[in-house]
């Protein structure tokens, strides 16, 4: 989602640039007593006999409004981050994804585990992963165990807790 709040920011931006500066020419050249290269009176006309109850400027200032409130939602939604901080201390960052694939990789070498999914989330300082795996649910200690050792290794902070989430192995019919 940055990209898409990087390229909105960049339009708006410069749709108020070139409104503002064909604002500024109208006004010098109207204080200077120069013809002026955009017709006011017609916008003048259009404007002043527009009223709020007409159909046109209620869905425009509805479609705004909604508009608006859409982009104040994006900005406001807690996003995924995409880096994680390794220590407060040392200012290293590691990737989100490559960390929860080597976290998974780790689950998967557990020996009755299956296939394993990880996903990690932040909370301020702490690291919260999640595993899915499927197994043998009596692997739960293993599995939390190769998932601190990983952790220690990619010197990150101790998680306070890792959800563990195991299903059983489908059998075949």
């Amino acid at each position: 989602m940055r990209a898409a709040n990087r390229v909105a920011s960049l339009l708006l931006a410069t749709v108020l640039l070139l409104g503002g500066a064909a604002v500024a020419v109208q006004a010098l050249l109207l204080t200077v007593h120069r013809p002026t290269p955009l017709d006011t009176t017609g916008w003048f006309d259009a404007l002043s006999g527009t009223r709020w109850g007409d159909p046109a400027v209620r869905n425009v200032a509805g479609g705004a409004l909604l508009l608006g409130l859409a982009l104040l939602v994006a900005q406001l939604r807690r996003w995924t981050p995409v880096r994680l901080r390794t220590d407060d201390r040392d200012g290293w960052y590691l990737h989100r994804r490559c960390v929860e694939r080597r976290l998974a990789d780790a689950v998967s070498a557990v020996p009755g585990v299956r296939r394993a999914r990880v996903r990690v989330r932040r909370r301020g300082g702490q690291w919260r992963p999640r595993v899915r795996a499927t197994g043998d649910p009596a692997a739960r200690a293993e599995i939390e165990f190769a998932v601190h050792q990983e952790l220690h290794r990619l010197t990150a902070p101790r998680p306070a807790r890792i959800d563990v989430r195991l299903l059983p192995r489908r059998r075949p019919a």
